[in-house]
C-alpha cells in the first residue's frame, strides 16, 4: 500500500497529514475518530532513534498528548507519503514505514524525514509504539550544529 496525504495542517491536531497517514496505515485494526483516540489509555511509546531533548519513553495517552502539543512550534508539516504497511495478524503488530515533509518553524529550512513505527494493537487500540527516525533530518532542518551539514 502506498499513499500520499497532503495539506498545510500543522502536525498537531487530528487532521494533520501525519495523523491521517498513521490512521490509514492502521485502517480496520483500530477504532477512533482522531489519532489520540487510537491509543489505549496506558499506551507506551519508545523513541529508539531520536534527537537530544526528546523523551526516550512516554507512558499513557495524556503523556503523548503532552509530547506532541507544541510540535507545531518546531515543524510545519505539509505532507506525508510513501506509506508501507507490514502486518502480522498473529502477533497483532503492524510496521509502518512513511515519510514526512515540511519546514522548520524556527529556521524555515526544509524538513524531510523517514520513519519506521512498530505498533502493537490489542482490543482495537494501540498499546505499544516503537519509533525510529532519521535524526540528521531534524538536525539539518533546525540548523544543528550551527550551520548544519554542507
Amino acid at each position: 500500500m502506498t499513499r500520499t496525504v497532503s495539506d498545510d495542517t500543522p502536525l498537531v491536531g487530528a487532521n494533520s497529514p501525519f495523523f491521517r497517514i498513521i490512521k490509514e496505515g492502521l485502517d480496520g485494526l483500530v477504532d477512533g475518530e482522531d489519532y489520540y483516540d487510537l491509543l489505549a489509555e496506558d499506551v507506551v511509546f519508545e523513541y529508539v532513534i531520536t534527537v537530544p531533548g526528546y523523551p526516550r519513553r512516554v507512558e499513557g495517552r495524556q503523556g503523548i498528548v503532552g509530547v506532541y502539543s507544541d510540535y507545531g512550534d518546531y515543524v510545519k508539516l505539509h505532507s506525508t507519503d510513501n506509506l508501507r504497511v507490514h502486518r502480522d495478524p498473529e502477533t497483532s503488530v503492524v510496521v509502518l514505514e512513511y515519510e514526512v515533509h515540511g519546514t522548520s518553524a524556527r529556521t524555515g529550512r526544509p524538513y524531510d524525514n523517514r520513519f519506521v513505527s512498530v505498533v502493537t494493537i490489542k482490543d482495537r487500540r494501540v498499546t505499544h509504539w516503537r519509533d525510529y527516525l532519521d535524526p540528521l533530518a531534524v538536525f539539518d532542518a533546525q540548523g544543528w550544529p550551527q550551520g548544519g551539514r554542507s
